[in-house]
């Protein structure tokens, strides 16, 4: 597969690897409001949506800081492009620095996102709590309270970044589009009412 999966073909691919419904609503979410902060900037709108609906997928397989390196090599498996695997194994948090990755034992690699659709992905999935949008500040202060500073600041870098971009507070989408946020297109299924 050289082009990137539609909404439905991700969703299709989720289910394929064994994503929990759970899963999937959570990855509608986060593609619901990385579309929200990409709207409006110079950005791959299909790229953002593919890797914002795939992100996870390794947690068909492991829910431990290792879904995102599993999930890259699912997405490598599949052929899907080498864009869309970036930004699955950069996901986490606003990326793992080197201490982080020998904390963790992770293979050896990058795993700062470093793209413009590498960080909204990011970003969006640090203000889905499971399906409910939150203010960057619950994944701070999570962090905070597990000893993670780096990694807590990192998440107030690239909200401050994506904020100023963006040209205002990102933590407005919570009020704009509300806790839990109104889906379209073949996510509508996933909406939580």
């Amino acid at each position: 597969m050289s082009t990137l999966p539609d909404e439905s073909g991700c969703i299709r691919l989720l289910t394929e690897a064994g994503c929990k419904r759970r899963v999937i609503v959570h990855c509608c979410t986060v593609c619901t409001v990385a579309e929200a902060i990409a709207s409006g900037l110079n950005c791959d709108m299909d790229l953002v949506r593919a890797g914002a609906l795939l992100h996870d997928i390794g947690r068909s397989v492991d829910h431990s800081i290792m879904h995102a390196v599993i999930g890259a090599g699912i997405a490598e498996d599949l052929g899907l492009p080498s864009e869309v695997i970036e930004i699955i194994r950069r996901h986490t948090g606003a990326g793992l620095d080197d201490e982080d990755v020998r904390e963790f034992v992770l293979p050896s690699g990058d795993y700062i996102p470093r793209t413009l659709e590498q960080k909204i992905v990011a970003h969006a999935d640090n203000m889905v709590s499971d399906n409910k949008l939150v203010p960057h500040t619950r994944s701070v202060e999570k962090l905070m309270s597990k000893g993670s500073d780096r990694g807590a600041l990192r998440i107030q870098d690239l909200h401050s970044e994506l904020s100023e971009i963006c040209g205002y507070d990102l933590d407005r989408l919570v009020s704009e589009l509300g806790m839990y946020p109104r889906m379209k297109g073949p996510l509508k299924e996933f909406e939580v009412d």
